[in-house]
């Protein structure tokens, strides 16, 4: 099995140093230099707190490139978590608990493209996630995925083998319009084609 490759990004160097000294010698990860930080598979952000500079790195990790990001922070208070997740982190450790195992353990899920959450975090984030969408995307008519319910509407549909024109009698919509609504699904999250977007719906739970 191929070491997964790791990029290490921290604020200070004491940080970053202790942070590689603990997965170095590990044979399941392979930390690469900054000059090759794209080639990683993961990047582990080493935060002191869940301020906005921290926030900015992890949302560009997420712009730049198909690495998966972990936050390790000094302090993780419950308000911080959903904008966490808003970034894209699929990994979350809080540094005290952040033993060469526990890393080990966070990075390898993330690298399978599986969440991570301390366990006592969790039930406080699905919490806040089902508050978010009761009170405040609801009303709006989005879910927490950033889908409107005719987006969702549409996928079925497609994932059910349906094409434009059938969709657009099935859901009393004119065919351009279900082709936009496609379109704006496929660009926003930045997916190949309509085969892909039905991936992605069906890996999410959304259809």
């Amino acid at each position: 099995m191929e070491p997964i490759t790791v990029h290490v990004h921290a604020w200070d160097p004491i940080s970053a140093a202790g942070v590689i000294s603990e997965l170095r010698p590990r044979p399941e990860i392979r930390v690469v230099s900054p000059q090759d930080a794209d080639l990683a598979t993961v990047v582990v952000v080493v935060a002191d707190a869940v301020d906005e500079e921290a926030l900015k790195t992890l949302r560009t990790v997420q712009r730049q490139g198909t690495a998966r990001s972990v936050l390790v922070a000094g302090r993780l208070e419950e308000g911080d978590l959903v904008k966490i997740v808003e970034t894209g982190v699929v990994g979350i450790a809080r540094r005290c608990e952040a033993t060469p195992d526990r890393l080990v353990t966070v990075i390898t899920a993330a690298a399978s493209g599986e969440g991570c959450v301390p366990p006592d975090l969790l039930g406080r984030l699905l919490e806040q996630v089902g508050r978010l969408q009761r009170h405040v995307l609801g009303p709006r008519g989005i879910m927490f995925t950033g889908l409107a319910p005719r987006e969702v509407d549409v996928l079925r549909l497609l994932a059910d083998g349906l094409d434009t024109a059938e969709i657009a009698r099935r859901l009393a919509y004119s065919e351009r319009t279900v082709k936009n609504v496609v379109h704006d699904v496929t660009t926003r999250l930045q997916l190949r084609n309509r085969s892909h977007a039905v991936a992605y719906a069906l890996r999410e739970g959304l259809i």
